[in-house]
């Protein structure tokens, strides 16, 4: 954990003061050759694990509403956050369906409003940086599930490595399927709450 925040800040610090042009232009694809390669060795853990069908079909037939659950969970969070913001309920629940994708959410909810566009990315963002960081200490303190849905639709990719390092090697295939599910709604979910609520 300590070397994933120590990377995020000094890319942070490095992006502030000293701006290489050769990073920031291949910005987006040295970011997605390093998640393929973050992928690739979790996919190895996971073929290298002989037990990993034993352990699905011993899993609780619950853990396939793991993502409904984590779905309607940060939904509620979003209302309650409403109580402590100047947004609205409505406007904190279209927030909180972006479920920390910040990219096609942020672009979607910009469509009616480049504010709420822009509050929409920076908190799937820190959604995404949170979990990245706090992910090992939710498996250890509260427990492996509840790590998967702190990812939310990131489980099944930028923040899965850190799932697959933290928990049993069975709790990577939750992750992925937690994070697909989620990945599959937001767009299906996001113009629905925009459209629901008139924003």
């Amino acid at each position: 954990m300590l070397g994933i925040l120590i990377s995020v800040i000094t890319g942070i610090i490095l992006g502030i003061f000293w701006k290489v042009g050769f990073l920031i232009e291949y910005t987006n694809p040295l970011s997605s050759f390093g998640l393929c390669l973050l992928m690739f060795f979790v996919g190895i853990d996971i073929g290298c694990n002989k037990e990993i069908g034993n352990h699905l079909r011993m899993m609780s037939k619950k853990v396939f509403f793991l993502p409904f659950i984590g779905i309607i969970g940060s939904l509620v969070g979003g209302a309650l956050a409403a109580t402590f913001l100047s947004l609205s309920i409505k406007e904190c629940i279209t927030v909180a369906a972006g479920l920390g994708w910040y990219s096609f959410s942020a672009i979607e909810v910009g469509k009616v409003s480049a504010y709420l566009g822009g509050v929409t990315f920076v908190a799937n963002l820190f959604r995404e940086l949170f979990a990245i960081l706090f992910v090992p200490l939710i498996a250890k303190k509260i427990g492996s599930y509840e790590s998967v849905i702190a990812g939310g639709a990131t489980s099944m990719d930028s923040v899965l490595p850190i799932i697959n390092r933290s928990n049993p090697p069975k709790i990577s295939i939750v992750g992925f399927y937690s994070g697909l599910v989620m990945s599959t709604a937001v767009p299906i979910m996001v113009p629905a709450i925009i459209k629901i609520f008139n924003l």
